[in-house]
């Protein structure tokens, strides 16, 4: 009796080993019949499609995909479920094409956080839809810091969508470092107030520091899990929002400055100039206004022409004497 015992705990270790050798395929989960039932179903047209798909808690939910084949002539399509990449076991079947359509269906028990994720309907290597399990996110994220002085107080808010479940509570978290740290007002209830009202939370931090600044987070808590957005808070000086504007008015006067500078250097170099030309003007003799005496040039004349008449006189009087002796 003790042999076939511990025969039978080597066999089961054995199979445990074996399932953990394979590793690439999660096992079947039936259904629970105490648990809520929702179906979501979608029609492939083409290769691939993608469905989001909220889950505030536990149930019974059944997916199923129908795909048109679009002209394909074959006849039998091998079909079957993925989970996060993996396969599931016992899920492959052989689909028969009707009308130019295969479906495939099958049931899943969600029950915990663990089996939210995607979930994947495969048609061979043709086409496929994923559904994309989670918890109902937060809407109203803000991209922008929320922006308060310091002394005062502010709001941060977050909600889930009217259409989505309603969470069973919301948590606050304020990071610290790596970590988010819980923000409870017991613990400081001059500092924090927290109002929650079925879709929507708000904080109400008092007194705010310049430490007060950084990310704060909101959690909606569902049954199966929990849905976590931020806001990033940013606690400034009255005096901050004036530095654009005192930064503006010193370039203005530092440019009227420079400018007024400038036309001063200019006027004191256009006095110098002044002064300068009035000491050349003052040095110059003064002008006159008679005019120098003309003086006329007459032409050369030629040599007899230039000769004086008494010289020519004498020489005819001479030529007269010679001409009697002889």
């Amino acid at each position: 009796m003790m042999q076939a015992s511990w025969m039978l705990l080597l066999l089961a270790w054995g199979g445990h080993a074996n399932t953990k050798t394979v590793g690439q395929t999660l096992p079947p989960v039936e259904p629970d019949v105490h648990l809520l039932a929702d179906v979501r179903s979608v029609v492939l047209q083409g290769k691939s499609h993608t469905d989001k798909v909220d889950v505030p808690g536990p149930m019974n939910l059944t997916l199923q995909c129908t795909w048109t084949a679009n002209g394909n002539k074959t006849l039998n399509v091998t079909g079957y479920w993925l989970k996060d990449g993996r396969d599931i076991d016992n899920s492959h079947v052989t689909l028969r094409l009707e009308n130019q359509q295969v479906h495939l269906k099958r049931t899943f028990l969600i029950k915990n956080e663990e089996s939210l994720g995607r979930y994947s309907c495969m048609f061979g290597n043709e086409a496929k839809a994923d559904f994309i399990l989670a918890v109902p996110h937060i809407s109203d994220v803000r991209d922008k810091p929320v922006v308060s002085y310091v002394g005062d107080s502010v709001v941060l808010a977050c909600k889930v969508d009217d259409r989505k479940p309603e969470p069973k509570t919301w948590l606050w978290f304020r990071a610290n470092g790596t970590d988010k740290e819980q923000i409870t007002t017991v613990a400081e209830p001059q500092k924090y107030q927290i109002k929650n009202a079925g879709k929507a939370t708000k904080l109400h931090v008092h007194n705010l520091t310049r430490d007060d600044s950084g990310l704060f987070y909101c959690a909606a808590v569902f049954t199966i899990g929990t849905a976590v957005s931020h806001l990033e808070l940013k606690v400034i000086t009255i005096y901050e929002p004036l530095k654009p504007f005192v930064t503006i008015v010193l370039e203005v006067l530092i440019l009227v400055t420079a400018i007024l500078l400038f036309e001063r250097g200019q006027s004191k170099k256009s006095q110098v100039q002044e002064a300068s030309e009035k000491e050349v003007a003052n040095a110059e003799p003064p002008a006159t206004n008679a005019e120098p005496p003309a003086i006329n040039v007459e032409p050369p004349t030629s040599t007899s022409s230039a000769t004086p008449s008494g010289e020519s006189n004498g020489l005819e009087k001479s030529s007269s004497a010679r001409q009697r002796k002889s």
